[in-house]
């Protein structure tokens, strides 16, 4: 199909990820978010080799590359501070045909807008509505605005205002049980090695180091709580501390040295998998398709994975629009349903739901010589599109 004009709501990694692949097979496409000015939710992201042999394949390898961190090894610490496991991900990405790389979101979605180029994205436009007729959509915009096109993309998040429209019904958020704080800190010896990542877990709880370009440290903590607990920078280095009591001193260091006012704090939710993922000319793609808790480190590289198959077939089917887009869903609703779930799964497990079964995990990492894990990552990532 030929001189397709897309319309894309949403530009973070998902949106900014299909407007290049759209463009790149000859595409006009339009892209707005809802925001004044774009800055990603988030401080950094673990981009696993699926995600990345996206990009490569938009001509973006090089780019990934310089601000990705260099990460060569992964190790496990009891909270008390005993080694469980460490390994090198070298058979991994032997496995898998590309290294995985953490990135800060900014530096990522800064490589995306470069990508795209100047102007690329209308910012102050918040899609409320959509409509569509027999040849085209419609995005329809809170300010008056409206974009037609031959299809639209909501990658608008989350919150998505394109969902119910698409599955018929609003769709709740679940939360999954617990508060995620995360932030950037810079390298030092005395919290990880360089190359590792390291994660220190006990009690349900998990305090991880990631190295990211430009010598720093991607961290989370993360502490299982009931939902809607007030919290506040001021009062989040005290709340740590006293969640962290006791932890070994890798893990004080840094809560002492993390910057409250550049610390997220997130309290984390999924979505039910859906059931449908397109409506005629209208799709979803990204965290609007499927949110996921975070614990496989998928839900970025789901986005680009979206993005890819649904570039692929409007350029390669010549049907119609709506019969491409059938066969996005087709292609990815059992996929992105699959990692929803495990994701959900995995969570329950390292933040104690079942106490005996996280126990039990935490036994099993002392027996660990990173087969069983690489295995697990590897299987993730080998499902995707660019195997």
């Amino acid at each position: 199909m030929e001189n397709l004009k897309a319309i894309v709501i949403g530009a973070g990694m998902g949106g900014l990820t299909t407007g290049l692949a759209l463009r790149q097979a000859g595409f006009s496409v339009e892209i707005y978010d809802r925001v004044s000015e774009l800055r990603p939710a988030g401080a950094a992201i673990s981009l696993w080799s699926n995600g990345v042999k996206v990009l490569n394949r938009l001509g973006l390898g090089k780019a990934i590359a310089s601000i990705g961190g260099q990460m060569e090894r992964m190790a496990y610490y009891s909270h008390t501070g005993e080694l469980l496991t460490d390994f090198s991900l070298s058979p991994l990405i032997q496995q898998v045909g590309q290294r995985p790389y953490p990135v800060s979101r900014t530096d990522l979605q800064t490589m995306l807008l470069q990508a795209l180029g100047p102007d690329r994205v209308q910012l102050n436009a918040k899609c409320i509505a959509v409509e569509q007729d027999a040849t085209s959509a419609t995005a329809i915009f809170e300010n008056g605005h409206r974009a037609t096109g031959d299809l639209v993309v909501g990658a608008d998040g989350t919150h998505s205002a394109i969902r119910q429209y698409v599955v018929g019904h609003s769709v709740e958020r679940c939360y999954v049980g617990y508060v995620n704080w995360n932030g950037l800190v810079p390298v030092s010896d005395d919290l990880a090695p360089q190359t590792s990542w390291t994660l220190y877990v006990g009690e349900g709880k998990r305090a991880s180091l990631m190295p990211i370009a430009d010598n720093r440290f991607y961290f989370f903590l993360d502490v299982p709580l009931p939902k809607g607990i007030e919290s506040t920078p001021e009062t989040y280095r005290e709340e740590l501390s006293g969640h962290f009591k006791g932890w070994a001193d890798p893990v004080q260091t840094l809560i002492q040295r993390l910057d409250p006012n550049k610390t997220n704090r997130v309290e984390i939710h999924d979505i039910e998998p859906l059931q449908t993922l397109v409506k005629g000319r209208v799709a979803l793609l990204g965290d609007a398709a499927h949110g996921t808790a975070p614990d496989l480190g998928q839900g970025g590289c789901q986005a680009m994975e979206d993005a890819w198959i649904l570039a692929n077939y409007l350029t390669t089917t010549n049907l119609s629009v709506t019969d491409a887009l059938l066969r996005y869903q087709a292609a990815r609703k059992e996929r992105v349903a699959d990692i929803i779930l495990r994701a959900r799964k995995r969570a329950d497990m390292t933040h104690g739901k079942d106490m005996e079964k996280t126990q039990h995990w935490y036994q099993e990492l002392q027996q660990e010589d990173g087969t069983g894990i690489m295995a697990a990552i590897a299987k993730t990532i080998l499902a995707g599109p660019l195997n």
